[in-house]
């Protein structure tokens, strides 16, 4: 039976937030808005997650906390990996064959430019580049479908069921 994967990139930063580094950067206005109309959207969507993986960087928390809260998906159950920030797709592969053969439906929360690479490595050839240019811009989930095994996930093994955009969302 096919599983699903949701890839979700943080929700827009604030560059200007005065953060000691990248990694302590906070979400921005429009990210505090964004991240729980995602969350809100998957919940009507039937899309609630069996497990839930994210970046512990704070932009990335920040947008795992709001969608989850808007899910009713329990913040403690969330599991903080420090692999996903900064991972390139090798990284991320290696963390989705360990997850759990019971979880069905998975929410990956990180960065670009590894999220993108992932979606392009898992959906392969099939994937068409948006207008803007931009694959998953900030709070952009992309959903697809994989095979049954998460150790099974191959270049082009996915079907890229759709990607949305906050800004498409209606609330």
């Amino acid at each position: 039976m096919p599983r699903e994967l949701l890839i979700l990139r943080h929700a827009k930063s604030d560059w200007g937030a005065g953060a000691s580094s990248d990694f302590d950067r906070p979400l921005a206005k429009r990210g505090n808005k964004d991240a729980p109309r995602v969350g809100q959207w998957l919940y009507r969507e039937g899309l609630v997650p069996d497990l839930v993986i994210s970046s512990p960087a704070q932009r990335a928390r920040q947008t795992a906390e709001k969608v989850c809260k808007a899910m009713d998906y329990k913040k403690k159950k969330i599991q903080w990996n420090d692999q996903v920030y900064a991972a390139d797709v090798s990284d991320l592969l290696h963390l989705l064959k360990r997850c759990p053969p019971d979880a069905r439906t998975l929410l990956l929360v990180g960065h670009n430019p590894g999220l993108e690479e992932l979606v392009m490595y898992l959906v392969g050839d099939d994937l068409d580049t948006p207008l803007d240019g931009k694959l998953l811009p900030t709070a952009a989930l992309a959903r697809l479908e994989i095979p049954g095994d998460w150790n099974a996930l191959a270049r082009g093994c996915a079907q890229l069921v759709a990607i949305t955009r906050p800004r498409n969302l209606v609330n």
